[in-house]
């Protein structure tokens, strides 16, 4: 029995690839290649910059989802994303399953609850490999009706190679390999500094670090061994924050911040 990549279809995929000479072509092509090796729900490729908020390159989403997902996403809330604090980390993987990435607590976040669990995936993948030193190209490959299998990651393994090489050539294709990103940048400074100031002249700077770790989904013992302290001495800190600032949920700690952007 052949192998998926050695069908019509793969070949035929291959061929719109290498012929493909602007982004919409190349990624579609790419989807379409991913789409031979295993079955999925869409896929978005997108940049994450250090210096300036993401960019979408290329999405299957219907227009009222991307107005929703995509759009919102980018007005601030992806700092919060462990798939964009992984792409501006100096240390990542070529390919990688979402959930194995996220902090302990992040699907009982509301970040998860709010741009995640509403895109009704059950799982991920992502391809990410580093375009300059400032930006990253991640391909999300998504499923909503089960888990990819052994044999699917494996094969979505095999494909990093090629998958890279196309996600290189398409950043080429873009102009935003060669533009400045002056004015996103600006909105990328402030969204970060909004980040890290949140609380500020109410809270501790402890109370901060704690507040951002709980933001980005990180349960109490998780935030203990990211600051080196004791679980019961976060529980304080997060009785006081919460306290100064006037909630009682994760909720309203969450509905605070998106207010702040």
């Amino acid at each position: 029995m052949k192998s998926r990549f050695e069908s019509t279809g793969w070949l035929a995929a291959m061929a719109r690839l290498v012929q493909s000479s602007d982004v919409d072509s190349a990624a579609g092509a790419l989807a379409d290649a991913i789409d031979v090796a295993v079955e999925h729900e869409g896929t978005c490729l997108l940049a994450f910059h250090r210096d300036a908020p993401p960019e979408v390159f290329h999405h299957t989403l219907e227009p009222a989802g991307r107005r929703h997902y995509v759009d919102r996403y980018v007005a601030g809330p992806y700092l919060l994303d462990p798939l964009f604090l992984l792409a501006v980390s100096d240390q990542k993987p070529g390919v990688c399953r979402f959930r194995d990435e996220s902090p302990d607590r992040f699907r009982s976040s509301e970040y998860y609850r709010q741009y995640c669990e509403r895109t009704h995936l059950t799982d991920e993948m992502d391809f990410l490999v580093d375009v300059s030193a400032n930006s990253t190209l991640a391909l999300v490959v998504g499923r909503r009706t089960r888990r990819f299998t052994k044999a699917e990651l494996q094969r979505l393994k095999l494909m990093e190679p090629l998958v890279h090489a196309a996600m290189q050539s398409i950043w080429r294709l873009s102009s935003a390999s060669s533009r400045r990103r002056d004015a996103g940048g600006s909105l990328h400074d402030r969204l970060t500094r909004c980040f890290e100031n949140f609380g500020e002249g109410l809270l501790t700077e402890r109370e901060r670090q704690i507040t951002q770790l709980l933001l980005r989904g990180h349960s109490t013992k998780s935030v203990a061994r990211q600051l080196g302290i004791a679980p019961g001495t976060v529980m304080v800190h997060k009785r006081n924050l919460f306290a100064k600032l006037g909630i009682t949920s994760q909720y309203e700690l969450f509905s605070l911040f998106i207010d702040a952007l």
